[in-house]
């Protein structure tokens, strides 16, 4: 299942090094799915993207960096190729983790504290709005 903030729980961690260069849980979770599968296809697939997404976020990534963080590998005389993490790109995806990690460690016990004051599963659902009537739409326009 792909994560979106407001369907996983806990830290979603972004940091940004620089601006317009920040390292988040989509970046990561690429260069991870990139490190284990060696394609970008197959990445792009795992990660719930486009192809052409996962590129470009490559591109960047790439580009923010003294040296690259991913490297095509070419093809022999059947085609082919795959893409790899270089050892900076393995250095920079352990160290987010980490981070990751450590930060998770440093909000646990405020997290379950805000949780505690939560409602119940079942009461969560929103109350239905009620749309006025037309003849209360029209009549609220007319004294706007």
């Amino acid at each position: 299942m792909p994560q979106f903030a407001n369907l996983t729980e806990g830290l979603r961690f972004r940091i940004v090094l620089k601006p317009g260069v920040a390292l988040g849980p989509g970046k990561a979770g690429l260069l991870e799915a990139i490190d284990e599968t060696e394609s970008l296809t197959a990445a792009a697939k795992r990660c719930a993207m486009s192809y052409k997404r996962c590129w470009v976020l490559i591109q960047e990534l790439n580009g923010a960096f003294a040296t690259p963080l991913v490297e095509t590998i070419k093809g022999g005389t059947g085609g082919g190729g795959g893409t790899r993490l270089t050892p900076l790109g393995r250095q920079v995806l352990t160290r987010y983790r980490e981070m990751e990690a450590e930060a998770g460690k440093a909000i646990s016990a405020g997290i379950a504290d805000l949780r505690r004051h939560l409602k119940p599963e079942d009461a969560t659902a929103p109350a239905p709005v009620r749309q006025p009537s037309d003849s209360k739409r029209r009549r609220r326009r007319r004294d706007d």
